[in-house]
């Protein structure tokens, strides 16, 4: 019995070890995977700080930077536009725009900004949430929505601009042309730089002013000068605390026209509201002195936001953006200087030549008549004195339509001068037909009334107001055919040389 109970005891108490030890062994696992798992969990903030400020540390210190740093561009002023004598035709005001800071609102944000800005800047709010999608939300650069606001407009705004985060008001110098229309298709005007001209200048930051037509555009990197950089540090409301750093900018130089102020004033009156042009150069240099096309335009309207109505006229039919100055057209007897010319020139007359000038010539079984009743036997000076149309159907015909071609092209008629000089939009050459130019063009044969109607102008010549001034000067000048140039500092020089014509019978 003893033995028994020894034995079973025994038995109990080798039991009750294992479980113990198994006891501890499960607790010794859960310590050590506490302490692994506390390890962790101090080591993974431990690791990130390192990763932040070691390994990232310069780009974390940069994007904090940036946080409370601004870069805003400085607007150069553009250089004046002068006249031949220095009188102003372009020159620049102080204006006011609003500019729109992306990065610093969330999209929803920027869509109730839009809302609010809406009616006190006259712009549908889509239009402003567009442009700022356009630049991005996340960009840092200042984005301009309105330009030269008026004063109504600044005080509406100045008055919410604390309940707007991102909206600035911002001083800047416009362009401005103090006599409005006045020479308005060689002026031209000035715009924001498009995506093209952005492209082609990687210079230019966002919102960069530069001529878009005529003077401003031919000119425009002697006018435009060099845009400055302000670096600005603001607090979290993104208002403006101190300057860090200023890059000035470069004003533009100053250019001087051809033009004459007061020539162009006067030609323009005269002109009134006719459809038309008058031109004036200087026979001697080609300078352009008057330049006046109907209907025009004010480049004025472009320094802000263009109107409904204003844009409406600018499309209209009159087409006032055309410049009716370099358009060909049907020029009468003006072109009886150059059938003159091409008479004399064929050694078939001579300037002493008299004709017959009845009232009525018929070729081919048609009249062609005089517009007032015959002369009787007249010369050249007097043919051209009462604009003689039967005297010149009987000098062209000897002629013949190669020769006053031949002419009215060494005249400065049918594409002899280069326009690019001028900087005009869509300016044209005239037309000078010949047979062969008319086979090509309608496949008709030429006949013998198309002389006829060549020798005063009509038919298929086509000259434009500056050729024709061109072709007077010519003649006024003994023969030199002039450059017609728009910048006065191209005066006498190569570019705008003179070339001699051989009108050895009339000179």
């Amino acid at each position: 019995m003893a033995g028994d109970f020894s034995f079973n005891s025994k038995v109990r108490f080798d039991k009750n070890s294992l479980e113990n030890a198994a006891l501890r062994r499960s607790r010794s696992l859960q310590a050590t995977i506490f302490l692994l798992l506390a390890t962790v969990l101090l080591t993974l903030p431990v690791f990130r700080l390192a990763q932040l400020q070691l390994v990232q540390g310069a780009y974390n210190r940069q994007r904090a930077e940036n946080n409370r740093i601004r870069p805003v561009s400085v607007a150069a002023n553009r250089g004046q536009i002068l006249d031949r004598s220095g009188k102003i035709f372009a020159a620049n005001r102080v204006s006011r725009s609003v500019y729109l800071w992306p990065k610093e609102r969330s999209v929803k944000q920027w869509q109730e900004t839009a809302a609010a800005l809406s009616p006190i800047l006259k712009m549908p709010a889509d239009e402003i949430v567009k442009k700022i999608t356009a630049a991005g939300y996340k960009s840092a650069l200042p984005l301009r929505i309105s330009k030269d606001i008026d004063a109504a407009t600044f005080v509406a705004l100045g008055e919410q601009i604390n309940s707007l985060p991102g909206v600035e008001i911002r001083p800047e110098s416009n362009r401005d042309y103090p006599h409005q229309q006045l020479a308005a298709h060689l002026l031209g005007y000035v715009g924001e730089a498009t995506l093209e001209q952005l492209k082609a200048n990687p210079e230019y930051p966002m919102g960069m002013i530069v001529g878009q037509m005529g003077a401003e555009k031919l000119a425009n990197e002697t006018l435009e000068g060099v845009w400055g950089n302000r670096l600005i540090e603001v607090n979290a409301k993104g208002e403006e605390l101190q300057d860090l750093g200023v890059k000035d900018p470069i004003p533009g130089k100053s250019v001087q026209l051809t033009l004459d102020l007061d020539m162009q004033k006067t030609a323009e009156k005269a002109l009134g509201d006719r459809l038309g042009a008058v031109v004036a150069i200087d026979v001697k240099t080609g300078a352009l002195l008057t330049l006046a096309s109907w209907p025009t335009f004010d480049p004025n309207i472009f320094t802000r936001k263009v109107t409904q109505k204003e844009w409406e006229r600018l499309q209209g039919p009159e087409k006032p953006f055309l410049n009716r100055a370099v358009q060909g057209y049907p020029v009468g007897s003006t072109f009886k200087i150059v059938t003159a010319v091409a008479g004399l020139e064929s050694g078939k007359f001579t300037p002493d030549s008299t004709l017959n000038t009845p009232a009525a010539i018929t070729i081919g079984g048609i009249s062609f008549n005089e517009h007032s009743g015959g002369y009787g036997v007249i010369g050249f000076r007097d043919a051209l004195a009462y604009s003689s149309n039967t005297f010149f159907y009987q000098v062209g015909m000897e002629a013949g339509p190669e020769q006053m071609s031949k002419w009215a092209k060494e005249m400065g008629i049918g594409g002899s001068i280069n326009l690019d000089l001028l900087g005009l939009e869509s300016a044209n050459h005239g037309q000078v037909p010949t047979p062969a130019m008319k086979q090509k063009m309608y496949k008709e044969d030429w006949y013998v009334g198309d002389t006829v109607t060549m020798s005063i102008g009509q038919g298929l010549v086509l000259c434009t107001p500056l050729e024709l001034a061109v072709m007077v000067s010519t003649v006024a000048n003994g023969g030199w055919r002039v450059q017609p140039h728009l910048l006065a500092s191209q005066t006498n020089t190569p570019i705008t040389k003179k070339s001699k014509q051989r009108l050895n019978r009339i000179l």
